[in-house]
C-alpha cells in the first residue's frame, strides 16, 4: 500500500496526462521552424541569463537526484546531507573554473570544444563515445525509475503496465528533443524546476510548521525515529558495510563533485548563452535554484523519517527513492483538505515532469553529439538541413535501444547505473576538459588515452564493486564477484583519468606536440578571453 487516498491517485493521473500533452504542445510550438543549426542546437542563445539559469539547473537536478538524494537523506541522514552539499559544490566548480572557457572553445556540442583544441575527427569521435557512455545509463534510470514510481503513486503492480509506462515517457522523450530542440527542452526544463521548487518549498514549510518551525527538532525527532540513533546525525552510516566507510564517502562525493557537472547535458547549456557575461549571470542562477534544492531536499528528506519512520520508508523501497513522495504525503496529516491534495498531485506531477525534462535533456546531447560530431564531421559541406535530419533520426536512434535496455533493467538496483555516469564524468570528462581548457602542452594523444582510458577504467573496476555483486540490495544479489572493495571506483579511476592524459601527452611525438601546442596558443585569447564568437 502506497498510503495515497483514491482522490490523490486520480488526481495524480489527470495531472501525468495533462502534463505530457501540454509540455509536447510546447515543443512543437517553440521548436526550430527553419533548417537553422544556430536555432536547433541552441536556439540563436536568446534565452535571458535567469531562463538560462534555470534550463541549467533543470537540467542539472535530474529524477535521479530528487529521488535518490532525497532516499539517501531519509536512510542514512548526515551522509545524504553530504550528498545534497557535493551536487550544489558540483556545479559551482562548474561555474568558477569551467563554464566560460567551455562556452568560448565550443559551439554547438562537447566535441566542438575538444576540436577547437586538436582539430580532426577522432577527438569528436572519442567525445560522441563518451558521452553516450555516460548518459545512457542515466536514462536507462530514468525511464526504469518511471514505471516504478507511477505503479507506486497509481497503486499497481502489473509488470506489463510498468513496462507499458516507460514505453509511453520513452517516446514523449524522444519527441520533445527531436521537435523542440535546445530551445524546446529549455522551456520544459525552466517549467520543471518552477514547479520543482515551487511545490517542494511548500511541502518544506508545512513539515517545519509540523516541527514549531525549529530544524533541531526535526532533525532530534529524525533521529529518534531512525532506529539507529545518534549514527543517524553522524558520518558514515550509508557506507558502514564495507572494510573502509570513511574512505569510500569521500571517494563517493568526489565522483559526484567532479562528475556531475561535467556530464554533456549540462555543459551543453552553456553554449546557449551569448557572452561570457550572461554564461557568468546564467550560472549564478542555476547555483542559486541548486542550493535552494539542497535546502528543500534536506528538510523533506529529514521530515519523511521524522514523520513515518526509516524502517517504513526502507520497507517501501530499499533503495529510498520514494522518500521524497512519503515525506510530502506525511507533511499533510491524518486529515487531508482539498487544497493539500492538488499540493500533493502538483508535488507528483513535478517529479514526473522532472523524468520528462532529464530524458529529453539527455537524449538531445547524445543525439547533438551523433549528428554534428560523428555524421556532419565526415562531410566537408554538409546542409543545415541534412544535419537537422540527422540529429532528429539520433534521437531516435538513441531513445529505442535506451527504451528497450530500461525495459530490461527495471526490476534491478538501478544505483550502479547512476554511479557509472558520475564516475565517468569524473574520471573521463573532467580531467580531458581540464586539460584541454588550460595545459598548453596537451596533445591529441593525450586527449583520447584520457576519454577512452578514464571510461575503460571505470567499467572495468564497476562490475567488481558491491553495488553489481555481492550485497543483498545489489543489482544481482544472488551472486557474488565483488573484487572492488569501494562503492565507487573513483578512488582509483580520477587519478587514472589525469595519469592517462598526462602520460599521453608525454609520450606524443615532439613535432605533434609542439604543432597542437601552436594551434592551441592560436585559440588561446578565444578559449580563456572569449575574444570572439567563432563560426563552425
Amino acid at each position: 500500500m502506497t498510503g495515497f487516498s483514491d482522490s490523490d491517485q486520480a488526481m495524480s493521473l489527470v495531472a501525468f496526462t495533462a502534463v505530457a500533452t501540454i509540455t509536447l504542445l510546447l515543443c512543437v510550438m517553440t521548436g526550430p521552424d527553419r533548417d537553422d543549426l544556430d536555432e536547433f542546437y541552441t536556439g540563436y542563445s536568446s534565452l535571458s541569463p535567469l531562463r538560462n539559469g534555470l534550463a541549467i539547473a533543470g537540467d542539472y537536478i535530474s529524477a535521479a537526484t530528487v529521488l535518490g538524494t532525497g532516499g539517501v537523506i531519509a536512510l542514512y541522514g548526515y551522509d545524504g546531507i553530504v550528498l545534497a552539499l557535493s551536487t550544489a559544490l558540483s556545479l559551482m566548480l562548474l561555474m568558477f573554473l569551467l563554464a566560460e572557457p567551455l562556452r568560448n572553445a565550443g559551439r554547438f556540442t562537447m566535441g566542438d570544444a575538444f576540436a577547437r583544441r586538436t582539430p580532426g575527427r577522432a577527438a569528436r569521435i572519442a567525445a560522441c563515445v563518451v558521452t553516450l557512455a555516460a548518459l545512457l545509463p542515466m536514462m536507462l534510470v530514468q525511464l526504469a525509475g518511471t514505471g516504478q514510481l507511477l505503479a507506486f503513486i497509481l497503486g499497481f503492480s502489473s509488470d506489463e503496465l510498468k513496462t507499458g509506462v516507460i514505453v509511453g515517457v520513452g517516446v514523449l522523450m524522444i519527441s520533445y528533443a527531436a521537435i523542440g530542440g535546445m530551445k524546446g527542452t529549455a522551456l520544459i526544463q525552466i517549467l520543471k524546476i518552477v514547479l520543482l521548487l515551487g511545490s517542494g518549498a511548500a511541502v518544506a514549510a508545512l513539515v517545519l510548521n509540523r516541527f514549531d518551525w525549529s530544524p533541531g527538532a526535526l532533525f532530534d525527532a529524525a533521529a529518534a525515529n531512525s532506529g539507529v540513533g545518534d549514527a543517524f546525525l553522524s558520518s558514515g552510516l550509508e557506507f558502514q558495510a564495507g572494510p573502509a566507510p570513511e574512505i569510500d564517502m569521500i571517494t563517493s562525493q568526489l565522483a559526484v563533485v567532479l562528475g556531475g557537472a561535467c556530464l554533456p547535458h549540462v555543459t551543453m547549456r552553456m553554449y546557449t548563452a551569448s557572452s561570457a557575461r550572461q554564461v557568468r549571470r546564467s550560472m549564478s542562477w542555476a547555483v542559486s535554484c541548486v542550493a535552494l534544492f539542497v535546502v528543500v531536499i534536506t528538510v523533506v528528506g529529514f521530515g519523511a523519517t521524522a514523520l513515518i519512520g526509516r524502517e517504513a520508508i526502507a520497507t517501501a523501497d530499499p533503495q529510498g527513492n520514494t522518500a521524497y513522495l512519503l515525506g510530502s504525503r506525511a507533511a499533510f496529516g491524518a486529515e487531508v483538505s482539498t487544497a493539500e491534495t492538488f499540493l500533493f498531485t502538483t508535488v507528483t506531477s513535478a517529479i514526473f515532469l522532472t523524468v520528462l525534462a532529464s530524458v529529453a535533456g539527455m537524449i538531445l546531447a547524445c543525439a547533438n553529439s551523433l549528428a554534428h560530431d560523428v555524421f556532419a564531421a565526415r562531410v566537408q559541406e554538409m546542409t543545415p538541413r541534412r544535419e537537422m535530419t540527422l540529429a532528429r533520426l539520433s534521437a531516435l536512434a538513441v531513445g529505442v535501444p535506451a527504451i528497450l535496455l530500461a525495459t530490461m533493467v527495471q526490476h534491478r538496483s538501478l544505483q550502479p547505473l547512476v554511479t557509472v555516469s558520475f564516475c565517468i564524468g569524473a574520471s573521463a570528462l573532467a580531467p580531458a576538459l581540464v586539460y584541454s581548457l588550460f595545459w598548453r602542452r596537451y596533445t591529441r594523444t593525450g586527449l583520447l588515452t584520457t576519454l577512452i582510458g578514464g571510461t575503460l577504467a571505470v567499467l572495468v573496476l564497476m562490475p567488481g564493486t558491491n553495488l553489481v555483486s555481492g550485497s543483498p540490495h545489489s543489482a544481482f544479489p544472488e551472486a557474488d564477484f565483488n573484487f572492488f572493495p569501494f562503492t565507487t571506483t573513483g578512488l582509483v579511476t580520477i587519478p587514472l583519468g589525469f595519469a592517462f592524459g598526462w602520460l599521453g601527452t608525454v609520450l606524443s611525438s615532439r613535432r605533434q606536440a609542439d604543432e597542437q601546442r601552436r594551434q592551441y596558443e592560436a585559440v588561446e585569447g578565444w578559449i580563456l578571453a572569449g575574444v570572439t564568437r567563432r563560426g563552425k
